[in-house]
């Protein structure tokens, strides 16, 4: 068996986490031991996690992790989105000449950051561009949310089918999948913590990694932690 901390952006990735990754993990004999709020201040001795960018509060906190557990058995990794990602994350000039394919940019950033970190047992994952992307996957689920709503899901089924994945859709301040769910259901906005994982989980991680390929990459990745471990 494996054990897993998951360093999470925010509320939405951390009960998608809990909620479906883990017990998906689970059956793979990779045990979810705590998703994590990344930090993203420290103030006055008090970590603060949640909602923030700055990458140097997320750098510490990971380090503090790895320094605490020191097993091999124990890995980590992270969901935190490439939509409005800090200046000051490692590789990012690198990471925008690459604008025109947004999988070797991502890819890059995920590098850069392992790099910096240093420890082998650390998996580093980018969204491609926000979590809003996998609801992309089936946006007909959102009509147990939203009933009556069949317009709605259809425009965004249009945008979805327009892309060659909803991984693509993309970063664009008025444009990324979030912001299009909330131009189609304004009340997204303040329910998106217990919405957005709940469509996630009647999607499914398999439907979700069939149209996602950096997504169904990272999760063969945990996947197969045992058997790293045990190699």
């Amino acid at each position: 068996m494996a054990r897993l901390y998951l360093f999470a952006e925010g509320q939405t990735e951390q009960t998608f986490a809990d909620t479906v990754l883990a017990p998906h993990l689970a059956s793979h004999a990779v045990y979810l031991q705590g998703s994590v709020l990344i930090a993203h201040a420290r103030k006055k001795q008090r970590i603060h996690r949640g909602g923030g960018r700055r990458y140097l509060p997320m750098r510490n906190d990971v380090l503090r992790f790895t320094a605490q557990e020191k097993g091999r058995d124990v890995f980590f990794t992270s969901m935190i989105d490439l939509y409005a990602i800090h200046g000051d994350f490692p590789g990012l000039d690198d990471a925008e000449k690459l604008r025109h394919d947004p999988y070797q940019r991502v890819e890059q950033l995920e590098n850069a950051w392992g790099q910096d970190i240093a420890d082998p047992r650390f998996i580093p994952f980018i969204q491609l561009h926000e979590f809003e992307a996998y609801l992309f996957t089936e946006p007909e689920e959102f009509r147990l949310f939203y009933p009556g709503a069949g317009r709605q899901i259809s425009r965004l089924r249009d945008i979805a089918d327009s892309h060659e994945s909803p991984e693509l859709i993309d970063d664009g301040p008025n444009t990324a999948p979030s912001k299009r769910i909330i131009g189609e259901f304004p009340d997204y906005q303040r329910a998106k913590r217990t919405v957005g994982p709940q469509v996630g989980e009647l999607i499914g991680v398999q439907a979700i990694r069939v149209k996602c390929p950096h997504f169904d990459r990272w999760l063969s990745t945990l996947e197969n932690l045992t058997e790293q471990h045990l190699a």
